[in-house]
């Protein structure tokens, strides 16, 4: 299988790492001989329920004896998509309360850049150095990464980049911006939280200038962080939020949620000014309402919480220098990136699930399902540890 997979999937890296799996169920991924791993990553943040959870199987049954994709998303009423939008507007602040579903967070942010060019009649966009956004052409010009950008220019024109948690580089939001977009906790950059009030004092320079401004709440949305958004910890509100990965329970899933007002200008002049076939299938929708319901309705995002302080407990150690982030959405940051290599490679061995962030090296990615028992997260925290009692 694995010269297969070599042969016949494009790769994303020269070394993927290949474990050929058989099923999934809770915290736990299987490989074909039947080992179980333990799961400290959740698909890179997206399973917020865990693997199989039984309401979101439930949910996908059920809309499957009903009905798959009908017609290009916007024209039919289906009752998923529709439910999950509102569902969506009771636990956002107004006047969030028009949602655009797609298909993935980079295509909710490419609509996120359309929706206030069209709606301010500006071009410039502000985003933050370190940022990642996502890998399609609109969101890859977000980032100031020349490494990664050098290969596919040109990219698209009119995009400037600020410090984050820099206020004195605030200033350079003008007359001229149609957007600010920030990552509420910056994911690829090491979980770098906002401090300072530093995203309230964003919202005011946007709204002096009458620029939009956008949070990406792709990783740390729907829970992952304590709330069901993460800028809810940070006193602040942004005009459009774009959402991804928890939202889908395991199925891939975007959406961007603005005023009723702002998104209206997407639908007419020009007409389809927006468009996707396939955003809002009814299936991912009734899968994505199923996660909704269960985080917004359980004591999921209080434990996060709890969870979250545990991990700090279990991961005291001399090489781990800290431990950055919020919620279930952590990263460990050793001395080196030589040892965080060793620990996530040596840690698969072992039964445990680690990975990667994309810019910072020395960071182990610790965002488990939220459903992750705490029994689970000691166990895995020990794994760690063991680990690194031999380096």
């Amino acid at each position: 299988m694995r010269e297969d997979f070599l042969k016949y999937q494009a790769q994303t890296t020269p070394h993927p790492l290949a474990m050929e799996i058989s099923h999934a169920k809770g915290s736990y991924i299987y490989d074909k001989n039947g080992k179980a791993y333990l799961d400290f990553v959740a698909g890179v943040s997206a399973c917020s329920l865990g693997h199989s959870h039984p309401k979101v199987i439930e949910a996908v049954k059920t809309q499957l004896d009903q009905y798959l994709h009908v017609m290009v998303y916007g024209e039919y009423i289906q009752d998923s998509a529709l439910q999950l939008s509102q569902l969506l507007a009771k636990h956002l602040p107004s006047p969030l309360e028009t949602t655009y579903l797609v298909n993935s967070g980079t295509e909710a942010i490419e609509g996120s850049i359309k929706l206030a060019r069209r709606y301010t009649g500006r071009s410039e966009i502000i985003a933050a150095k370190n940022a990642y956004h996502g890998n399609t052409m609109g969101s890859l010009s977000l980032m100031d990464y020349e490494e990664r950008k050098a290969p596919f220019k040109p990219l698209i024109p009119g995009i400037k980049y600020i410090e984050f948690n820099s206020e004195s580089d605030l200033q350079q939001i003008s007359q001229e911006t149609a957007a600010v977009i920030l990552e509420t906790i910056q994911g690829g950059a090491g979980f770098i939280e906002p401090t300072n009030n530093y995203l309230k004092k964003v919202q005011e320079r946007c709204n002096d200038v009458g620029a939009v401004f956008i949070l990406d709440e792709i990783q740390p949305g729907i829970g992952r962080t304590g709330k069901l958004f993460g800028f809810e910890h940070y006193n602040c509100q942004p005009d459009i939020v774009v959402i991804g990965k928890g939202l889908g329970g395991g199925l891939p899933i975007g959406a961007f949620t603005a005023s009723n007002e702002m998104m209206l200008t997407l639908s007419d002049n020009p007409k389809l000014g927006h468009i996707t076939t396939f955003g809002g299938n009814p299936v991912i929708a009734a899968a994505a309402l199923a996660t909704l319901k269960e985080i917004t309705e359980s004591n999921l995002m209080a434990e996060a919480l709890e969870k979250e302080q545990l991990i700090r407990e279990y991961l005291q150690h001399k090489h781990i220098k800290a431990i950055r982030g919020k919620g279930l959405m952590l990263a460990a940051i050793t001395e080196s990136a030589e040892v965080t290599n060793e620990i996530i490679r040596r840690a698969q061995d072992k039964g445990l699930i680690l990975f990667w962030l994309l810019f910072e090296p020395k960071a182990i990615r610790l965002t488990p399902p939220l459903t992750i028992s705490k029994n689970e997260i000691i166990e895995g925290c020990r794994i760690i540890t063991s680990i690194l009692d031999t380096i």
